[in-house]
C-alpha cells in the first residue's frame, strides 16, 4: 500500500515539473499565482475582477511582459486545476522568499480575496492556512489584510468591508 501511494505521489511530482511548464515561468512566480488563483476561485466563482487584480498584482510583484503574464497565468491555471493541496506551492515560496516577501505574498492574497467586495468564510479559512504554511503568523497577517483594505480604499471614501 504504502508502495503504491508513494508511486503516486512521484508520478505526480513528475507531472507537476514536466514539461508542461513554459519557457521563462520560474517556480516562484508559478507558485505566487497559482496561490493567488486558488484565492480568486475559494468562493466558487473567480470574476473578471478578480482576475485583474490578480494579473496586475502578478505584472507589478515579478516586472512581467504581457506574454510573460500570459504564459504564467496559463501555466498556475493548469496547476491549480490538478492541485490536491497547497503545500506544494507554499514550500517553494518558503524555499525562495525571506519572512518580509512571505508578509507581501499574504497581503497580496488579502487583495483577491477581497477583490470583489466581499469575504467569503472559504476565502478567509484559507488565507489562514496559507499564512501558517508561509510562517506568518495570525498577527501578521491582519496587519497585511489592513494595509491591502487601505491601499484598496484609498480615493473611493469607502469605509473596509
Amino acid at each position: 500500500m504504502l508502495s503504491h501511494i508513494k508511486a503516486v505521489l512521484l508520478d505526480w511530482e513528475k507531472r507537476s515539473a514536466g514539461t508542461e511548464r513554459p519557457a521563462g515561468v520560474d517556480e516562484l512566480q508559478r507558485a505566487a499565482a497559482a496561490l493567488m488563483i486558488e484565492a480568486g476561485r475559494m468562493d466558487g466563482h473567480m470574476g473578471p475582477t478578480e482576475q485583474a487584480g490578480i494579473e496586475s498584482l502578478l505584472r507589478r510583484r515579478f516586472n512581467l511582459s504581457d506574454e510573460a503574464l500570459s504564459a504564467l497565468m496559463e501555466s498556475a491555471i493548469s496547476i491549480v486545476d490538478n492541485a490536491v493541496e497547497l503545500h506544494g506551492f507554499t514550500s517553494a515560496l518558503v524555499k525562495q522568499l525571506d519572512h518580509e516577501e512571505r508578509i507581501e505574498i499574504i497581503e497580496m492574497l488579502w487583495e483577491i480575496v477581497y477583490a470583489d467586495g466581499e469575504l467569503h468564510p472559504y476565502e478567509a479559512n484559507l488565507l489562514r492556512r496559507v499564512a501558517g504554511l508561509l510562517y506568518v503568523t495570525d498577527q501578521e497577517s491582519g496587519v497585511a489584510r489592513a494595509r491591502a483594505l487601505d491601499r484598496m480604499n484609498a480615493g473611493t471614501g469607502k469605509p473596509p468591508p
